[in-house]
């Protein structure tokens, strides 16, 4: 990639970026928490993420919106139909791995 015009790569990248959120939007049961637990990052950090990058180029994108286009619809409403109650077990895994991350 390194050998391709900044726009190719920017395009490239906003596909692999959409692709990611139609990923996410086909695998709804897969929770945040879950994300958190395996990856370090969830829908959320993605929303937070599109947030930052608009502050950075002078955008004003605020985290509500940002989170309806992650979501595919507003937080409230994937929250009610699709997030589930954190279980005992992803609570202790989510938490080892924030102390792994604080001791590395």
């Amino acid at each position: 990639m390194q050998q391709m015009d900044d726009a190719t790569r920017t395009e490239l990248e906003a596909a692999a970026f959409r692709r990611l959120l139609q990923h996410l939007d086909a695998n709804k049961d897969v929770q945040n928490i879950d994300l958190m637990i395996l990856a370090d990052f969830c829908r959320n950090c993605l929303s937070k993420w599109l947030v930052s990058a608009a502050h950075e180029r002078g955008a004003e994108l605020d985290y509500e919106t940002a989170r309806e286009y992650v979501y595919g619809m507003p937080y409230s409403e994937w929250k009610d139909k699709y997030q589930q109650p954190a279980t005992p077990q992803q609570l202790e895994a989510l938490e080892a791995r924030q102390k792994a991350k604080e001791q590395s």
